[in-house]
C-alpha cells in the first residue's frame, strides 16, 4: 500500500456521522440555475460558519457533468492560498460574461436559419476557441489530484466507445492517471454538434502514453449523481465496510432545468431522416432525448432508493422542468435570455420541494418547504458535520 492511500485513509477514517455528495447536471447555459443555488447555500454556510466558508469545505464528493463540471472544478481547484479558486457568488457573473463569447449568436435576418443549417454541416456549431482559452487560463496547470475534495467527472471516449471518468478519488488511491484539470473540463462540455471532441494524452506510470478522444459527459450521465455515490461508496470500503449506508449519505442534486411540455411528437419524428432528428425547432431532438433520458433516470432511481428505505429527507433534487422556447435553450447566450435564466433561477428558491413519484415519474410538491428553506437546513446539516470533523481531528 503506498503512502497516498495509507494517507487517504487516515483522512477517512476522522470523518464523522455522515457521507456528503453534491451533484451537478450538465446543460449548457443552463448551468446558470444551480449556480444562482450554490451561492444561496454557501451564503447560507457562510452565515453559520463566517465568510471564509466555501462549498468544497463541506462536500466528500462533488460530481459534475457538462456545464457542471466546469462549475465543480471552479468550486473545488485550489487558488496560490490552497482555498477555492471561486466562490459560488462568484459563477453567476462568470456565466453572464463569458457565455455569449463561447456560444457567439448569429445575427439574426432572413437568412440567420440557413446559415445556422450550413454551419451544422461544416462541422460544430461552436469551435470552441474562447472556451478553451478561459478555461486554461482559469485552471492553468492544476492537476486533477489538486481539488481540495474529492471530484468526480464523466467524459465519453469516442474511439473506444465507453465512459471516461476523471476522479481524484481514483488518482489519490493510485487508480487513475492525474491529468489536467482543464483537459477534463474542456472533455466533459465538448457536446456532439455544438463544441468539437477533444484529444490530448497522459503519461502513465510505466512511461507509456494514453490517449484520450473524449466528448461530453453528457451522452453517459448528464446527472452524474451515482457516479459521485460510486465513489462515496468506495470511500467506505477504506473504512472496511461492506456497502454505503443510505442512511448516513446526504446527497443535493442540482438540475440545470429542462421541459416536460409538448415538445415533439411521433407522428412528425416518424418523418424525420437524419437531419430532423439533428436539427428540428432551434433544437437537436437526438441530444434532448439521450440527455434527459439520463437526467430523469438517475434522479428516479436515487429517489426509490431512499424512499424505499424512508431516507427521502437526506436526498434534495432541485430541478425546474418548465422552462420552454430560449431558456430551454444550450446555447441561446443573448443577454435577454441569460437574464431570463438568472430569473428563473431566483424563483426556483422559492418552489416547493417536489420528489420525483416513483409510479409515474412525475416530479410532486412534497410539503410546504421551500428550497430555499430546504438548503438553509442542509446548511445547517452540512455544518454540523464539520464541526463534528474537526473535532474528531483535534482529538486524533
Amino acid at each position: 500500500m503506498g503512502a497516498a492511500a495509507e494517507n487517504l485513509i487516515a483522512e477517512v477514517a476522522t470523518r464523522g456521522n455522515l457521507i456528503t455528495i453534491l451533484s451537478i447536471d450538465g446543460g449548457g447555459i443552463r448551468g446558470l440555475l444551480p449556480g444562482i443555488i450554490l451561492a444561496v447555500l454557501e451564503k447560507e454556510l457562510q452565515d453559520i460558519d463566517g465568510e471564509d466558508a466555501r462549498i468544497a469545505d463541506y462536500f466528500d464528493v462533488i460530481a459534475g457533468t457538462s456545464t457542471g463540471g466546469l462549475v465543480s472544478a471552479m468550486l473545488t481547484a485550489p487558488d496560490s492560498q490552497n482555498r477555492p479558486l471561486f466562490a459560488a457568488k462568484d459563477l453567476k457573473d462568470f456565466y453572464l460574461e463569458h457565455c455569449p463569447k463561447i456560444f457567439p449568436q448569429i445575427s439574426s435576418g432572413p437568412f440567420a436559419g440557413l446559415r445556422r443549417m450550413i454551419q451544422g454541416f461544416q462541422g460544430p456549431k461552436y469551435d470552441g476557441k474562447y472556451l478553451r482559452e478561459i478555461i486554461y487560463k482559469k485552471l492553468g496547470n492544476v492537476k486533477l489530484s489538486h481539488t481540495l475534495t474529492n471530484l468526480v467527472i464523466p467524459a465519453f471516449d469516442i474511439k473506444n466507445l465507453q465512459p471516461t471518468i476523471f476522479s481524484s478519488f481514483a488518482v489519490k488511491c493510485g487508480e487513475g492517471l492525474d491529468v489536467n484539470l482543464a483537459d477534463v473540463c474542456i472533455s466533459t462540455s465538448a457536446a456532439p454538434t455544438y463544441l468539437p471532441a477533444h484529444y490530448f494524452d497522459a503519461l502513465t506510470p510505466r512511461g507509456g502514453k494514453r490517449e484520450f478522444n473524449l466528448i461530453d459527459g453528457g451522452v453517459a450521465a448528464n446527472n452524474p449523481a451515482l457516479l459521485a455515490i460510486r465513489d462515496a461508496n468506495k470511500t467506505t470500503k477504506y473504512k472496511n465496510s461492506s456497502r454505503l449506508n443510505f442512511a448516513k449519505v446526504v446527497l443535493i442534486s442540482l438540475g440545470t432545468g429542462t421541459t416536460h411540455s409538448p415538445k415533439y411528437d411521433a407522428l412528425a419524428a416518424a418523418k424525420w431522416g437524419l437531419t430532423g432528428w439533428l436539427l428540428n425547432q432551434g433544437s437537436n431532438p437526438l441530444i434532448d432525448v439521450f440527455t434527459q433520458a439520463s437526467v430523469d433516470m438517475v434522479d428516479l432511481y436515487i429517489s426509490s432508493i431512499f424512499q424505499n428505505l424512508h431516507f427521502e429527507e437526506n436526498y434534495l433534487r432541485i430541478q425546474d422542468d418548465t422552462l420552454s422556447g430560449d431558456a430551454s435553450s444550450l446555447d441561446i447566450a443573448t443577454e435577454v435570455n441569460l437574464g431570463n435564466l438568472v430569473k428563473i433561477g431566483e424563483e426556483l428558491l422559492d418552489e416547493q420541494v417536489s420528489r420525483v413519484n416513483i409510479d409515474t415519474g412525475k416530479n410532486e410538491p412534497a410539503g410546504q418547504e421551500t428550497n430555499r428553506y430546504a438548503l438553509k437546513r442542509f446548511a445547517r446539516i452540512l455544518s454540523d458535520e464539520r464541526k463534528l470533523r474537526q473535532e474528531s481531528k483535534s482529538n486524533a
